[in-house]
């Protein structure tokens, strides 16, 4: 006996097994039951969604031997010749195929006869929308008053086309793209009742490529059953999809949390050797960011059974809720001009390394940026037609310190801090406290009362860690909260930022050639554009 494909040997025989259609479900079984029956029905919606399937049942409703009714009995000959394709008085009509005229007024000459064997006379038009103008006015007449024991039924992937005369004829069901967990859900009965091994992870792969529709699911699913030689395993489906690893992106992430360039071209070379989809490798990318974020707006919202929620939670931990924001938005960018690149594994590469240059600034980064020459370069943005101004001489600019702080002692926690193997909230409690006491086993730090959300947990505890392992020795680590005597690190960094932007604005204001810009062409220096070269 041949086989058949998974897609035809499971498509719903009834509305209860109808998978994802529950509004369109509701509303036909209250008209069955109440026997509130429209002459013209018209279902929309994408491929694979169950336009057909559902004229079907609704054909068998109609004709079943026990009566009009939303539970047809799948036993009588009529409801067995409708589900093997051969009742004679249901008439499936391919529109693409007959678009003209007089295929149209040929079909329906033959709707004013009585049905043969059922109780209606059933018209299924798929595709409709391929009709032709003159085909559409042809059946306008029959379609708005048509014989009592005439029923139609339209199918369209595209109702924009359909002429509006036609749409005001018809009850209009718009059938709704599947979400993901339900195809997965359907994929995984089906696969129990045929005997075939599965990983749920591979499903949930496969729901997500078939792009909402039902029918694209049971066709991967059949061609990752062939390819996994009798079962469904992440590992193949992945290969057969072109789909990434999960482990390679959170290597990428991981990557940018610690600012490792070099990791970032490993995984674009190893992805290229194994001919992954570069497309889909930043569509998943931008899914992880997007569980990273709904993990750190809602901590509740963690899925126990997901296998990489502590890689998760930690990435979330990790890296700042703006970052996770900017990054999303560069991946989905990159993955817009993957096209416009010279190559995929080109156009990868470089959204990776837009990720790397816009990542948050590691400790060290911070505090040598804090510690930098007093008179730094300046950027300048001037009018094309400008040559390139010199960069002019900028008086020093005295530093006030507020009058109720004491100028800082802060290098050697700076300094310290630096040399920490910390990142996340913890590298954040540590450049916003001020080090009180540092002997005798005992870690003294005084955190402002601003910052005392910082103190979340784990971070105190993995910076008592990384004070363990520099020092060599036991370390008590007491976080007092109050107001601070001296700048912290943090403070320290915010400052000199203050003071290289100050001199870049003089620096900018009395450059001659920006003067002679603004006299030009009655221009002014727009301050927010003025940013300090480090």
């Amino acid at each position: 006996m041949s086989y058949q494909v998974l897609a035809r040997k499971w498509r719903p025989r009834n509305f209860s097994t109808l998978v994802g259609q529950e509004h369109v479900v509701r509303a036909l079984t209250h008209a069955l039951s109440e026997q509130r029956l429209h002459h013209a029905y018209l279902f929309t919606g994408t491929r694979g969604v169950g336009k057909t399937t559902i004229a079907r049942i609704l054909a068998k409703s109609l004709n079943c031997e026990t009566g009009i009714t939303p539970t047809p009995c799948g036993k009588c000959s009529a409801c067995q010749e409708i589900d093997a394709g051969r009742f004679v008085d249901l008439l499936e009509v391919d529109a693409a195929t007959n678009t003209r005229v007089d295929e149209m007024r040929q079909l329906l000459e033959n709707a004013i006869y009585a049905p043969t064997r059922g109780r209606f006379k059933v018209y299924v038009i798929d595709e409709v929308h391929m009709l032709s103008t003159s085909a559409f006015n042809a059946m306008l007449k029959t379609l708005e008053e048509p014989p009592e024991h005439v029923k139609f039924i339209l199918a369209t992937t595209d109702p924009q086309k359909i002429p509006v005369t036609v749409l005001s004829r018809c009850l209009q069901f718009n059938l709704k793209q599947m979400p993901a967990p339900a195809i997965s859900g359907h994929l995984a009965n089906i696969l129990q009742a045929e005997g075939v091994p599965f990983d749920h992870q591979a499903l949930a792969l496969i729901a997500r490529s078939a792009g909402g529709s039902m029918r694209d699911s049971l066709s991967l699913l059949d061609q990752a059953i062939a390819h996994g030689a009798g079962k469904v395993d992440e590992a193949q489906v992945r290969l057969m999809l072109g789909s990434v690893d999960q482990d390679h992106l959170f290597v990428i992430l991981e990557a940018l949390q610690e600012g490792n360039a070099a990791a970032l071209l490993q995984v674009a070379s190893t992805l290229a050797v194994r001919s992954f989809s570069f497309a889909s490798a930043l569509q998943e990318l931008a899914a992880l960011l997007t569980r990273i974020q709904v993990l750190q707006c809602v901590p509740d919202a963690a899925d126990e059974e997901d296998p990489d929620r502590e890689r998760i939670a930690a990435l979330a931990r990790g890296l700042s809720m703006e970052f996770v924001q900017l990054a999303y938005q560069i991946v989905n960018q990159g993955r817009a001009e993957l096209g416009l690149a010279p190559d995929e594994h080109a156009g990868f590469l470089m959204t990776l390394l837009r990720l790397h240059a816009f990542r948050p600034r590691s400790v060290p980064e911070m505090l040598d940026s804090a510690r930098g020459p007093s008179r730094p370069a300046v950027a300048r943005q001037v009018a094309s037609a400008l040559p390139v101004a010199q960069e002019s001489a900028a008086p020093e600019l005295p530093v006030s310190a507020p009058p109720t702080r004491r100028e800082t002692p802060v290098d050697d926690w700076g300094n310290i801090v630096a040399s920490l193997n910390l990142s996340g909230l913890a590298r954040e409690l540590a450049l916003n406290c001020e080090l009180r006491r540092l002997d005798d086993g005992l870690c003294l730090l005084r955190l402002p009362s601003a910052k005392g959300h910082l103190q979340m947990k784990p971070s105190p505890d993995r910076l008592q860690q990384a004070l363990v392992e520099h020092f060599g020795r036991q370390l008590m680590l007491r976080i007092e909260v109050g107001d601070t005597a001296a700048e912290t690190p943090a403070e320290l960094a915010g400052r000199q930022r203050q003071v290289r932007q100050e001199h870049a604005e003089t620096a900018i204001e009395q450059d001659f050639f920006i003067q002679e810009a603004k006299s030009a062409l009655d221009a002014s220096v727009v301050k927010s554009s003025i940013k300090p070269i480090d």
